[in-house]
């Protein structure tokens, strides 16, 4: 169960969270607002193999505003995310057929954030590196299963009027 959604947990989110860092999340849950950064921060201290947690503070983060920070976190799943999938460290040097991109696990949540990095490159006004990312998501992704397109239709829309 996804502990902010309330969603089944999924592969695409990380999957369920371990339990030596579910008491920080069910704290972050009924935390006020400013509280709540630093107990996720925690908890992806306490299990960095967690990719859920990962999730989690980008998510967190690009809902607030904090890029920076919502990239900080994506950055540091995606790695994490291509070591347990035993993908290069640059994602730029990952091939198709080099993973199940459509199946479950870390693969799946590694093309997820890539996903996210690209919305995040959009929303910081950084439109090649955006474009870059979906070019790559459509490589690995020709079956548009996470949902690249919304992120090109927002990258084309902010092109379109020059703003973020």
């Amino acid at each position: 169960m996804n502990l902010f959604t309330g969603e089944a947990a999924d592969e695409l989110f990380g999957g369920e969270p371990p339990a030596t860092v579910r008491p920080l999340l069910a704290q972050a849950q009924q935390a006020p607002r400013e509280e709540i950064p630093p107990l996720l921060w925690a908890a992806q201290a306490s299990a960095p193999q967690a990719l859920s947690v990962y999730y989690l503070l980008y998510k967190c983060h690009a809902g607030r505003r904090e890029f920076a920070l919502a990239e900080k976190a994506a950055r540091l799943g995606l790695a994490e995310a291509a070591r347990q999938a035993g993908l290069p460290g640059d994602w730029q040097a990952v091939a198709p057929g080099a993973s199940d991109f459509a199946g479950t696990g870390p693969q799946r949540f590694w093309l997820f954030t890539l996903k996210a990095l690209a919305f995040i490159a959009v929303r910081s006004g950084r439109q090649d590196e955006a474009r870059a990312l979906l070019d790559q998501i459509a490589r690995l992704d020709p079956q548009a299963s996470v949902g690249g397109e919304v992120i090109a239709s927002l990258l084309a829309s902010v092109a379109g009027t020059g703003a973020a």
